[in-house]
């Protein structure tokens, strides 16, 4: 077994150092790595040196550690710390990047990307391949190869006179040769002395290059500033016609820095704009207001059925469309509440032959809960939801089309980006709201673009959508965190601070304050947020009315919003006019014949209005009631095909005579009948553009009732958000994948004794154990009576292999009970399924 003073000589050993609260940092911040549970360290060191691994931990460093893992893929292998700190400030030095270098060195260690002392320092292999230059890839830093990754393949004939002419002594052969340019390039004294030779033309070329890219193009007879750099290897030739920068030359110019700009400190997320707390909550209420509003306005023109799915499943372009008439905005806004009720559970398809999209059984249970609570599930929805609005409209993979309700508007960094742009906000003074630059400076910072990401900036586009749709949503009031969106995040209320309020326009000064954890809360953690969110709002929604205001010109005014049964009947029986802070609604004959065709009577309607009205009844409004109460079922439509019947046969004349109904190909079948050869939903609707009144009845003669809530889908579920890879895993099952790695670490590290010769095969590390029956049986038994541990190849029945250190208790019947070490219980084993069996070292278990 290895010393455990000597320094480690791999990441597996680096990681068999460390203590169990280490192994939890790196497993929390790379749940991949037990996805499943590794067998022991040495395959987590193997699973995280993996490419995919690599490339997502290297996605979740802020720019600071970034930066510092791009310092060390361009420096030696391994790297010392006052090397690091060289590449990071430069040979003048950066006390912001000498304070903030320990905490990314740091953080790069937790979770694995590099491993070893201050004096060894070394990135895992894949991360330098993904980092350090290439042609193919270049690096961050702008730089190129060194000089021996440079001039190799180059004739030693030629690396000789580059030497001689950049005024170094010849050598023997060309890897000293290389060595002694390479030192040269290193010093900054020698450098300096060899650049102030330079023609101010050569010198030129150099700073064109130096921050990159470092390769530039020559002709087979260079011009003679040229000529002055390929002569003295400080441009060297890579292939024909393209010469590259060495990376010493470069650093040398740079003086020391691998990074043009070094960001080691997040950029503060800056207000712009401070207004009274109480001013922030109360207009953030009235967007919640709003948002309720519009979801139950929504819903409401989809209760008979919304538009119909295609094929491919969503909204139709057209539909859209409709919809965001009917909601009185624009089609990204419909497609964002669209979206919202949808992942609320609210609407869903029906599933019927002509599938059309309705409201759920899950909304009128909706309707029936307080307006805070009916606000609390629409947003806990949205800031969980995976589902993205703001994608509708563009173009998947395949180049298809993203439509509304559609497929393929999943993004999973979703909800991350929604809760750490409020936490954010929460960082700022209460009631401040922020400019949207700076807030998404800081996330750049967090999360920095790398490769392909820096043309699709997702982050930053789900930043802008936050900000934007959390205002629409009540959670921010004129940009600023409302009372009920801290409490939405599980955050304290800030304590009320003794200042002045400030205009809408005052500069807020900066505040340095450590911003909470941003990892979202769990289910149950989130469910009691949002109760508290919804009971601070409550006391800020306006009070439903008991009442309306009838006018002369048939219309009511509601100066605020309704008791819910007020409102479904005014919904039946009037026609909304136009909405606000007042809702006016117009009375005419089609809408009280849609009243009336919901079973209500004429004397209903008016005990109605006069109980709900603080204003008496307009006489013109009685009589409209009265005047289409007195023609409505005058006519019978039911199913003959389709037919009519009236007790007043000049009625039916009249309906013959008109030209209007030669499309409902009607004939008399008796005085008081006529028959048609429509559908009775047709014949219904042409003979009310004629101008009557006619009811449908059923197949025993009576008078159908209509209700506009008739339609739902089958109980649906909401859809479930897409997971951003494997969870963070809880406490729990940290403790115990750190407790299996651990065991299963002993069974395939503690030390054995010699193989005995003869009959028994040498065993090799990482093979299993390999004993005759009758040796294993033998073993076992004398482990019994000694007490001592055994390490054991073992098969499960599904054919699994695994490496165990036990302490056999009993051996009988063909089976051996031991206390397993590896998994840290007792167990029984089959002794046909033990490969076999050896002893271990004495200083051992």
């Amino acid at each position: 077994m290895s010393d455990p003073a000597a320094p480690p000589r791999s990441l597996a050993e680096a990681l068999r150092v460390r203590d169990d609260a280490s192994l939890a940092v790196l497993l929390r911040s790379r749940p991949d790595l037990i996805t499943p549970v590794p067998t022991d360290l040495t395959q987590l060191a193997t699973r995280a040196g993996t490419r995919a691994s690599v490339v997502r931990a290297l996605e979740r460093l802020d720019r600071c550690a970034l930066q510092t893992a791009e310092a060390l893929a361009v420096a030696a292998d391994p790297a010392t710390y006052d090397e690091l700190l060289s590449l990071m400030a430069g040979d003048e030095g950066d006390p912001a990047v000498t304070g903030a270098l320990p905490h990314a060195l740091a953080t790069l260690r937790d979770q694995a990307l590099v491993w070893g002392a201050d004096d060894r320092l070394r990135l895992v292999r894949t991360a330098r391949e993904l980092l350090a230059p290439s042609p193919q890839h270049p690096s961050p830093t702008g730089l190129g190869p060194t000089v021996q990754e440079a001039t190799a393949g180059m004739s030693p004939g030629r690396i000789q006179e580059i030497v001689t002419t950049a005024g170094l002594p010849s050598t023997h052969d060309a890897v000293s040769a290389v060595s002694s340019l390479t030192a040269l390039f290193g010093d900054r004294r020698r450098m300096a002395a060899l650049l102030t030779d330079a023609p101010e033309e050569s010198r030129e070329v150099l700073s064109r290059l130096v921050w990159g890219p470092p390769y530039g193009q020559v002709t087979a007879d260079p011009a003679p500033r040229l000529r002055w750099l390929l002569d003295r290897g400080l441009l060297l030739p890579t292939a024909p016609g393209t010469v590259v920068l060495p990376r010493e030359v470069a650093l040398h110019l740079r003086a020391g820095r691998a990074h043009r700009t070094t960001e080691p400190l997040p950029p503060p997320v800056e207000a712009s704009a401070t207004h009274r707390p109480q001013v922030v909550d109360a207009t953030a209420a009235g967007q919640a207001y709003t948002a309720l509003a519009t979801v139950e306005e929504l819903l409401k023109d989809w209760d008979e059925g919304g538009p119909t799915v295609l094929r491919a499943g969503g909204l139709s372009v057209r539909d859209l469309k409709r919809t965001a008439v009917a909601l009185d905005m624009s089609e990204p806004l419909a497609a964002f509440w669209v979206e919202l009720a949808y992942a609320a559970g609210l609407l869903a398809s029906d599933g019927e032959a002509d599938e059309r999209y309705a409201a759920t059984p899950a909304y009128d249970e909706w309707l029936e809960q307080p307006a805070a609570q009916r606000w609390a599930l629409l947003a806990e929805t949205w800031l969980t939801a995976t589902r993205t609005s703001g994608v509708i409209g563009g173009r998947d993979a395949k180049d298809r089309t993203l439509s509304a309700l559609g497929p393929g508007l999943d993004r999973s960094a979703a909800p991350e980006v929604r809760h750490r742009v409020l936490t954010l906000l929460a960082g700022l003074p209460e009631g401040a709201s922020p400019s949207a630059e700076s807030v998404l400076a800081r996330l750049r910072w967090e999360r920095p673009l790398r490769g392909p990401q820096r043309d699709d900036d997702l982050r930053g586009r789900l930043a802008r959508w936050t900000l934007g749709e959390a205002e629409m949503l009540g959670i921010t009031g004129r940009g600023a965190l409302s009372a009920q969106g801290r409490a939405l995040l599980g955050m304290p209320l800030p304590e009320p601070l003794p200042e002045e309020p400030a205009g809408p326009g005052d500069k807020l000064p900066v505040h340095h304050r450590p911003a909470p954890p941003p990892e979202p809360l769990s289910p149950a953690e989130q469910a009691t947020a949002s109760a508290t969110a919804a009971r601070l709002l409550a006391p800020l929604l306006p009070e439903p009315l008991d009442h309306v205001l009838l006018q002369a010109d048939l219309t009511a005014v509601a100066p605020g919003p309704l008791q819910r049964p007020l409102a479904a009947m005014l919904d039946v029986l009037a026609d909304v006019e136009s909405k606000g802070g007042a809702t006016v609604y117009r009375f005419t004959p089609g809408s009280v014949r849609r009243a009336l065709d919901a079973g209500r009577s004429a004397s209903d309607l008016h005990a109605f209005l006069a109980e709900h009205a603080r204003t008496p009844v307009p006489q013109p409004l009685a009589y409209l009631i009265d005047d289409v109460a007195r023609r409505h079922g005058h006519l019978r439509v039911g199913a003959a095909s389709a037919y009519v019947r009236c007790d007043d046969d000049a009625v039916l004349n009249e309906i013959l005579a008109d030209k209007r109904a030669t499309g409902l190909r009607l004939r008399r079948l008796a005085p008081t009948v006529l028959a048609a050869q429509a559908a009775p939903a047709a014949l219904l609707e042409g003979l009310r553009t004629m101008g009557f009144a006619p009811a449908a009845e059923s197949a025993e003669g009576d008078v159908l009732i209509t209700r506009a809530d008739a339609h739902r889908t089958p109980p649906r579920t909401a859809p479930e958000p897409v997971p951003d890879g494997p969870p963070t895993p809880d406490a729990t099952l940290l403790t115990a994948a750190i407790r299996a790695i651990r065991a299963g670490d002993l069974a395939s590290t503690a030390p054995r004794k010699p193989a005995a010769t003869g009959d028994s095969a040498a065993m090799t590390g990482g093979e299993l154990p390999r004993t005759t029956s009758a040796e294993t049986l033998a073993t076992m038994q004398a482990a019994v009576l000694t007490g001592e541990a055994l390490w054991i190849g073992y098969v499960n029945a599904e054919g699994a292999a695994s490496q165990r250190v036990i302490a056999p208790v009993r051996v009988e019947g063909g089976f051996v009970t031991a206390y397993d070490h590896t998994a840290d219980e007792v167990r029984t084993y089959p002794l046909h399924r033990i490969t076999g069996v050896a002893e271990l070292a004495d200083d051992q278990i």
